[in-house]
């Protein structure tokens, strides 16, 4: 019989691409999601990409009750966990928000899990957890630290799992440091549509292409990189959801926790990402320079020879495979914006938009 995992969060952007990567191994899976960032149609969208009925659950994991339920109607072989906020400024805005749903919903997951003899989990964690990077590129044994309320409900989540594996040595855990997810299912069927602005660069440019925004705000055009913009890691989303995969097929099939980068290995910067959207939408991306924003970081980008070793990760696609990905999702799952497509405009136009234009943020 196949393994059945327990994917919460599996209705979000990482979530519903990591449930396809899944499906496509010959798991099992179950989705819990409260569907606070993610679109109801998700589960359906799903369907249509693997050719299967999806059972998903409205449940917020922190209602240990709902939980409870979900796990009496299943018999899961492990959890992936996904569920979780992500924004930066938003948890510089409200920290007790993200310590709710990060810490308070990991901790009942697994009290839950404990009372189910479940204790097989691989974690969402994030490179925020390096907080400064003393060096470039990250390893793990890098010092942990933490600019912003996010980053420090990612570390906390992960001291807390190391601290279960060392109580009890019956608990496994693959704690997975996400770098930046960007692009969309080749499909164009799902892909990044938050409900909230999380922050994400993509999106953002995206709706510039697509004439929604009039320009975007770049957070500091001064720091010690090539081009002045802050550099990261991109990383497109399937190689991220097949970095999941193999993250729980190493937990059940040798038993092995592991603690890895998932990145690509390398950093854009936000004009060299802004620059490959250009090409691939047609579309001037118009920005103008903003101070610096409180939490961030100059560059940040993995090294990630430890889950090539041991999970055989490796990130296939490149910056030019998310920008396309993405743009086909956002054409795709915006059809009303084919009648007003927006005339090409030559790229040599100026970038700079007028100081009184307003600007996402």
């Amino acid at each position: 019989m196949p393994a059945t995992i327990l994917l919460t969060g599996g209705a979000g952007f990482v979530g519903s691409h990591t449930y396809v990567a899944l499906i496509e191994a010959g798991y099992k899976v179950v989705i819990v999601d409260d569907f606070s960032n993610a679109a109801r149609d998700v589960p359906d969208r799903l369907a249509q990409i693997t050719g299967a009925p999806v059972i998903a659950y409205d449940v917020d994991v922190a209602d240990a009750a709902a939980l409870e339920a979900v796990f009496c109607s299943h018999q899961f072989d492990a959890v992936i966990h996904l569920a979780a906020k992500k924004s930066v400024p938003q948890s510089l805005a409200n920290p007790q928000g993200f310590f709710n749903s990060n810490i308070t919903a990991l901790l009942t997951l697994l009290r839950v899990m404990g009372q189910h003899q479940l204790r097989t989990i691989v974690y969402s964690s994030s490179a925020t957890v390096y907080g400064v990077p003393e060096a470039l590129p990250i390893p793990e044994h890098a010092p942990l630290s933490y600019t912003n309320p996010y980053g420090l409900s990612k570390l906390l989540g992960e001291q807390f799992l190391n601290q279960k594996m060392r109580a009890g040595r019956e608990w496994k855990a693959g704690i997975l440091r996400y770098f930046n997810p960007a692009g969309a299912h080749p499909s164009g069927l799902i892909g990044e549509a938050p409900l909230s602005d999380g922050g994400n660069l993509m999106p953002l440019v995206a709706r510039v292409a697509k004439g929604q925004l009039p320009g975007l705000a770049i957070f500091g055009g001064d720091y010690g990189t090539p081009d002045g913009t802050g550099i990261r890691d991109y990383i497109h989303v399937c190689d991220l959801a097949e970095g999941h995969v193999l993250s729980v097929n190493r937990l059940l099939q040798q038993g092995c926790s592991h603690t890895v980068n998932l990145g690509k290995g390398r950093g854009y910067s936000v004009l060299e990402l802004i620059k490959t959207y250009e090409k691939v939408s047609g579309q001037v991306i118009h920005y103008r320079f903003k101070a610096r924003r409180e939490g961030d970081v100059a560059a940040s980008y993995a090294d990630p020879s430890l889950a090539s070793s041991v999970l055989g990760f490796r990130a296939k696609r490149n910056l030019l495979d998310m920008c396309q990905s993405s743009w086909r999702w956002e054409t795709i799952s915006d059809p009303d914006w084919y009648p007003r497509k927006l005339p090409a405009a030559p790229m040599a136009m100026p970038h700079q938009v007028p100081s009184a234009m307003p600007l996402a943020h």
